[in-house]
């Protein structure tokens, strides 16, 4: 795993812009603390920090090839699962390579097949690729957006980078907002809106798109959608179908030249994971697998169990560390260390994310850093099987808008009423849940019902996840430790999304089809668990902690917070003795003390990035 950035300028000759190239290629030297690299010419400027996964002698970036009339230059970020059989193909194809590493077989793909290669990419990856004959810049992301990558057109410029910071180190990109970013802060987030940069004039390549910049400009395009297919198979032959995708998938994402782990919580998706792991390493004899769980000071003490988060996870870690016979690492963190990693893990988006969740991730990537450089997560297993209570809920199914955004009302309330005025938060919520329901595909003889939950499926998938893609990715580059996620195989997301809904709530469980899919890889006490999220801290001392230090700033005249909140709603709830762990002030997504570390966040934003909002 890497990051990258450059720009490319009609109007300008790049090689006078080395310091620049240089500056904005630093921004990333947490995402690739192994090596650095640049390559500049008139028209296009690549920077490259990379982070050594598959042959880190010889992968060295920007790639060069040339041919007898043609040069061909690549900044990439991520991982082709399937480049041995790539590999193979194109040597049938009578082209040669002089490394191992999936970097050459992807530059190879595009010169044997141009744009088209990447079609036939099984990975997780974003990658810009300069064309010196044709003088254009070829840029793509995977198709479920593992990997990030940013960009800004301008007037004869194209600025582009794996984070919003790489631009941003670009004199010609300023940090700031209008009434579309605040409310994407405000009302749509943390589950900000794809493709939407926040900052002024900064946008996202979508995942499944490509684009092609030259002097005639940029044009995007889609090279893969979810579609809505006619599903045949039975419960047992779609379980059986579900299996092998999964093991394919697991095996595949193994593959690593550097220490691997898995990170384990004792539930279901992260259990089969790691089991799946255990069973691959024994076939090929490689030891023992090393697991990792993340944990805070005194929760034993404080947890209470709630309809999102029904039971503790340590106790089902030590079941499956047992029953595995890993090599266990168990992390725990103290109240102090989560609230000051606040800032970092802001820095780590570039923006303010989700709170304490963001900041013991980045914490906890941080700790496996220490012993392993790649990592199997198990993030997107709800948003594809239909995990979460909200697809099970009346009032969730029934509501005309996100699932996640049922307390919207309240979160627009604590704004300021200039600012609420200017933004319309419920209007701009509305029209982005009326564009994510037309993007839908449609299935010809489905009724409402099941119609229903293809929607809410999709919603998850297009909306949801890549809200925990983006926090996986910023939180483990940000120390330099690559996570790959199986259950974003693409082939397994395409067929999972057509399981109707009563086979994929098989034995009628959430996740039914996927347990039944592992019958015989996990204990049947794990293999039934109730879902339980990525664990959140329930010590008071963390709500006194952000609750004292949001007060500070809401007494702070200079804070250039004050002006975007309704200041006295907020300061009530902080010193009601109500605002506990498990209030949802936000809904089900944002306690009491999320509320006031999220706004923590804002107001450090604000001043850190010197966000002009205009």
């Amino acid at each position: 795993m890497c990051g990258f950035t450059g720009w490319i300028d009609w109007t300008d000759d790049l090689t006078k812009q080395s310091a620049t190239l240089e500056k904005m290629t630093g921004t990333l030297a947490n995402r690739g603390p192994d090596a650095s690299g640049t390559w500049i010419s008139p028209h296009c400027a690549l920077g490259h920090r990379r982070l050594s996964v598959i042959d880190p002698i010889n992968g060295a970036q920007p790639m060069v090839r040339t041919t007898e009339d043609d040069t061909y230059v690549l900044v990439y970020n991520g991982e082709l699962y399937n480049a041995p059989e790539l590999k193979r193909e194109l040597e049938g194809r009578g082209r040669r390579f002089t490394t191992t590493c999936d970097t050459e077989v992807l530059l190879v793909a595009y010169m044997e097949w141009g744009p088209s290669c990447v079609e036939k990419f099984n990975g997780i990856f974003a990658f810009a690729l300069w064309d010196s004959k044709e003088q254009q810049l070829f840029l793509a992301r995977d198709r479920l957006g593992v990997k990030p990558l940013f960009f800004a057109k301008q007037l004869g410029r194209f600025i582009f980078g794996s984070e919003p910071k790489a631009l941003l180190a670009h004199p010609a990109v300023k940090p700031e907002i209008g009434p579309e970013g605040l409310a994407e802060i405000f009302i749509v987030g943390p589950a900000r809106t794809p493709g939407h940069g926040v900052y002024r004039d900064l946008s996202e390549l979508l995942p499944g798109q490509c684009a092609i910049a030259n002097r005639s400009g940029v044009s995007i395009a889609a090279y893969w959608k979810l579609e809505s297919r006619p599903h045949t198979e039975d419960a047992a032959a779609t379980a059986r179908k579900v299996g092998e995708l999964l093991s394919d998938t697991v095996e595949r994402q193994l593959v690593s030249d550097v220490p691997l782990c898995t990170l384990l919580s004792g539930g279901l998706d992260s259990s089969a994971l790691t089991a799946l792991a255990v069973s691959y390493y024994k076939q090929t004899g490689q030891g023992n697998v090393h697991t990792f769980s993340v944990d805070y000071v005194d929760n034993d003490k404080h947890f209470k169990s709630h309809a999102f988060q029904p039971n503790a996870d340590a106790p089902w870690i030590e079941r499956m560390t047992s029953y595995l016979q890993t090599e266990h690492h168990p992390i725990a963190f103290d109240t102090p260390e989560l609230v000051e990693a606040l800032r970092d893990a802001m820095l780590a988006r570039d923006l303010p994310g989700m709170a304490d969740v963001d900041a013991s991730l980045l914490l906890f990537c941080k700790e496996i850093k220490k012993e392993a450089t790649v990592a199997i997560s198990g993030e997107a297993a709800d948003e594809i099987f239909g995990g979460y209570p909200w697809f099970h809920r009346e009032d969730a199914l029934n509501a005309n808008t996100f699932p996640w955004s049922l307390a919207a009302g309240m979160r627009a309330d604590l704004l300021s009423q200039d600012v609420a005025a200017w933004i319309k938060p419920l209007e701009y919520l509305g029209d982005r849940y009326s564009d994510a329901i037309a993007e839908v595909p449609r299935l010809n003889g489905e009724d409402a019902a099941a119609s229903r939950m293809r929607q809410m499926s999709y919603l998850n998938i297009a909306r949801f996840m890549p809200t925990l893609l983006d926090r996986k990715d910023r939180m483990s580059m940000a120390v330099g430790l690559e996570v790959r996620v199986p259950y974003c195989d693409h082939r397994l997301v395409e067929y999972v999304f057509n399981i109707p809904w009563q086979i994929k709530m098989t034995g009628d469980r959430e996740k039914g089809i996927l347990r039944q899919s592992l019958e015989g890889v996990l204990p049947h006490d794990v293999l039934y668990r109730k879902k339980s999220p990525y664990p959140k801290t329930h010590n008071p001392n963390y709500l006194s902690a952000v609750r004292s230090r949001l007060l500070d700033i809401l007494s702070d005249g200079n804070s250039p917070l004050l002006p975007l909140i309704n200041v006295k709603k907020i300061r009530e709830i902080a010193e009601s003795e109500t605002a506990s762990s498990n209030l949802p002030w936000f809904g089900q997504l944002m306690s009491g003390p999320q509320l006031f570390a999220y706004l923590l966040q804002v107001d450090m934003w604000l001043r850190e990035y010197r966000v002009s909002i205009r």
